[in-house]
């Protein structure tokens, strides 16, 4: 079952959290489209804007070990283009006691282009550590539904 069988995925409002990004000129293929790597840059910037926003940090600021991604897939639904803007979607679909999983999409003039899902594992001197009860909330505030 991929990633577009879930009907809530393919529609922009149903992100908690959304951010509008821009593609470079850089991020085009040889046929005038957003490249794989263009849209997996994308996924990164929507999930690193938006953990550090919850974490109460500037990107980049605090020790970048206290997270860890363990796994991402993505679906590529349609061609994207340069230079029209990307709504970027978040959601949390899953809280476990030390991981979490995030639902992401990528739209462009309100059709999906690309969706992924992220896993991220809570770390505490290296090792899987409980997610506190601050990030918990955060991140219960940005769940699906």
């Amino acid at each position: 079952m991929g990633l577009k069988d879930e009907a809530w995925r393919l529609v922009p409002g149903a992100y908690p959290r959304r951010l509008t990004l821009y593609p470079r000129y850089g991020d085009m293929d040889v046929n005038a489209h957003l490249n794989n790597v263009a849209i997996a840059r994308l996924f990164e910037e929507t999930r690193v804007q938006t953990l550090s926003a919850l974490r109460g940090q500037p990107v980049g600021g605090g020790d970048p070990s206290s997270m860890m991604i363990v796994h991402v897939g993505i679906d590529y639904l349609a061609e994207g283009a340069y230079p029209d803007a990307i709504d970027a979607g978040l959601a949390v679909t899953e809280i476990g006691r030390t991981s979490f999983r995030l639902g992401l999409a990528l739209f462009q003039t309100g059709r999906a282009i690309a969706l992924a899902d992220c896993a991220m594992v809570n770390l505490a001197e290296r090792r899987p550590g409980a997610i506190g009860p601050e990030l918990r909330a955060a991140l219960e505030g940005l769940r699906h539904g």
